[in-house]
């Protein structure tokens, strides 16, 4: 993904929010001060007394444990719940909503603050648990099989904050007690006459919670924060849950661990004192002109409801869900020369996207990782070196952003790019539709889809960059490792015998008649990967040597070759007027290693800025896209196939069709608030499901 810096934008009085799972309020009016300071500190005051209401849909995630289980006072070690087998489980599912109100007391001294808080919320994390209770043979008592329910309604909360405020933000770390209510519900069939016994049984949880958020100014009476929170609730003591027909009864233990990110609105009724808007033009300091610091943070709660379908598959998409996704982000650059740049980016990521980030291809969320998780997991992002080369006449100054320390370089100039990276840093850029995190959504939008771009599981790999640059245009190439195999988390270090080439032309010109600039990019690629070649794949299941064609796919894998190339046009119409469109194709005959399963893809839409209703830092985005499959890869998804998001273990083929529209809403320059819609049809290119809507809402800061 791109994170190229992005135009400033004038802090809003008043704006229309709403979160995650809709909420709306609209900030009040406040008479200025006249006691205060004429000059306001580089950093706001929070100061005073808060209070506010939090909620997300599908972005906390519960793990119960069992165990040992006991039936009639004796320890049962083939008890089973879930997915694991022995004395004990833990499994996880994400909660369908989760909402409540908090309120609190900052004291602050410079930009150090100290606070205390209390939250109350309710949830609706559950989980169904299937068990077996067997192993009695010896007692002659017959195997008995149940469904023991859990859920967990109540949640309160008694937390500490120390953080530190700079400019409009606010970053604080969190610690203190938690307590939960979770209710169980047994249910253990006669196998011999049918009845059904059931027990139910409720258990207080106390514990402690840990965590860290981030908090931004809207005005001087609202914030919007983004919250997360680790809480361990602890075990509870043995407790009976009914007894097994001709066994006696059942008794067990049960501990409750939750992740928890929350998009949170605040009222500050005492007021806050805001800083002064930076000046752009004040001179920087020695360190300024070496150093950059950057980052970002962005919460996209998404939904779908209910579709037709009539079958579902491993890589299906299910009906009726929530899930959410959070990233945070570092971006440190160093000047060690005037030609020679250092960059690394830390990056916490939690969450997951609809189905785990399975069953569309051109996948709804851009944010949403393959390598998802419940907790915050911390990653090396990015780590690379570039060198410039200057070849002299006329020079240009890129400005300090998300990685770029603010330099001057010629405009004619050679750039050598080595370390780990992703793909869309460099290649495949639109200045309309390429960041997820505050234009399109949609994979089939913000980038050539059929371009599998070597990359982990979060999307980064390593390699070398190299571009030349002039005014008309720039010549850009990349070599870099490519995954083990398909949908790896570990890159082949093999990188002479395997590997990913993409060549990039950029084109740059401004149309006569409108007078707008505009850039045309084409792009070939080939990749050498351990991949598994669909006809043959589809032979082998067809004649009845593997009763499984992943199981086919999986024995035939070896070194092969996937080529392609993309279109890729961005052009302005007017200063707030935009189009954009991509068309890429990839040959189809062997599987895909990184991105998705999509042969081939047709892209388009427009952005347009708000200036003619008076928010000219307001963008709204309409894209529509059509993502293809190669006859030999639709029969492999005939046949029970699982790709890389996509596989309901049968197909009625036709092309998947999406539609995507977005309004941004900017909260300052730092802030931006997005509504997202998008339409799929034959999701995972299947006419027998869907058509299926998604209603997202995201929350994206950056400074």
């Amino acid at each position: 993904m791109s994170l190229s810096p992005r135009p400033s934008r004038r802090l809003t009085e008043t704006a229309a929010l709403f979160i995650g799972f809709g909420f709306a309020t609209a900030p009040m009016a406040r008479a200025a001060d006249p006691a205060a300071p004429v000059t306001p500190p580089s950093f706001v005051d929070w100061s005073g007394p808060y209070l506010g209401l939090e909620g997300s849909a599908g972005a906390s995630f519960g793990a119960f444990g069992f165990g040992p289980t006991a039936v009639g006072g004796r320890p049962v070690p083939a008890f089973k719940t879930g997915d694991a087998t022995g004395r004990s489980d833990r499994g996880r599912d994400a909660t369908t909503a989760v909402g409540g109100a908090f309120a609190g007391y900052n004291w602050q001294t410079g930009p150090w603050l100290a606070g205390l808080e209390v939250d109350a919320f309710g949830s609706n994390l559950k989980r169904p648990v299937a068990s077996t209770v067997t192993g009695f043979g010896t007692e002659g008592i017959d195997p008995a099989f149940g469904l023991i329910r859990v859920k967990a309604d109540t949640f309160g909360f008694l937390r500490a904050r120390l953080g530190v405020a700079f400019e409009r933000s606010l970053v604080y770390a969190t610690f203190g007690l938690a307590g939960a209510e979770a209710r169980f519900l047994a249910t253990y069939p006669d196998p011999a006459t049918g009845a059904v016994a059931t027990a139910r049984q409720t258990r207080g949880y106390l514990g402690f919670t840990l965590g860290a958020g981030v908090q931004f100014a809207v005005n001087d009476e609202m914030s919007l924060g983004i919250d997360y929170r680790y809480n361990d609730l602890g075990g509870s003591g043995r407790f009976g849950l009914g007894a097994v027909p001709g066994g006696g009864p059942v008794s067990t233990r049960a501990s409750f661990v939750a992740n928890e990110v929350m998009a949170r609105l605040v009222w500050h009724p005492g007021g806050l004192r805001l800083p002064a808007e930076a000046d752009d033009a004040a001179p920087t300091s020695p360190l300024a002109e070496r150093f950059s610091l950057h980052g970002q943070t962005t919460f996209f709660n998404q939904a779908v409801s209910g579709f037709p379908a009539p079958y579902a598959g491993p890589n299906s998409l299910v009906p009726n869900q929530a899930q959410a996704t959070t990233t945070a982000t570092l971006f440190l650059g160093l000047k060690l020369t005037d030609s020679t740049e250092l960059y690394y980016n830390p990056e916490f990521s939690q969450g997951f996207g609809l189905s785990r980030t399975l069953g569309v291809a051109g996948f709804v969320n851009g944010e949403a990782q393959k390598a998802g998780a419940p907790f915050p997991k911390l990653r090396s992002a990015r780590y690379f070196v570039k060198q410039t080369f200057g070849l002299g006449g006329e020079t240009e100054t890129l400005p300090d952003g998300p990685n770029q320390v603010a330099t001057t370089y010629d405009v004619e100039r050679i750039t050598l790019i080595a370390g780990k990276f992703a793909m869309g840093d460099f290649f495949d850029g639109n200045r309309y539709a390429h960041d997820p995190r505050v234009d399109f959504a949609n994979w089939g939008l913000w980038s050539s889809a059929a371009w599998d771009f070597p990359a982990n599981l979060p999307g980064y790999t390593q390699g070398l960059v190299v571009e030349y640059n002039r005014p008309e245009f720039a010549v850009r190439a990349a070599y870099t490792q490519v995954p083990k195999e398909p949908s790896s988390d570990v890159l082949d270090p093999r990188v002479f015998e395997r590997g990913g080439l993409v060549v990039e032309l950029e084109e740059r010109h401004v149309l006569p008649l409108l007078d707008q600039p505009g850039k045309l990019r084409l792009g070939a690629f080939t990749n050498v990967g351990n991949s598994a070649n669909y006809r043959d794949v589809v032979g082998l299941r067809q004649a009845g040597v593997f009763d499984d064609i992943n199981d086919a796919a999986g024995a035939t894998r070896h070194p092969r070759r996937k080529s392609g190339f993309y279109i890729n046009l961005e052009q302005a119409v007017t200063a707030d007027l935009g189009v954009f469109a991509r068309a890429s194709a990839a040959d189809g005959r062997n599987e895909n290693l990184s991105f998705t399963d999509i042969d081939r893809s047709f892209s388009g839409g427009l952005s347009l800025k708000g200036t003619a209703w008076g928010r000219a830092d307001d963008t709204v985005g309409l894209g529509t896209s059509m993502n293809q499959l190669s006859p030999s890869h639709r029969a492999f998804f005939a046949n029970g196939g699982l790709g890389l998001l996509i596989g309901d273990g049968r197909l009625t083929y036709a092309p998947e069709r999406a539609v995507e529209a977005y309004y941004a809403l900017s909260l300052g320059k730092a802030l931006v608030l997005t509504a997202d819609y998008q339409f799929v049809a034959n999701p995972a290119y299947n006419r027998d499901r869907g058509p299926a809507h998604f209603f997202g809402t995201r929350l994206h800061a950056d400074f």
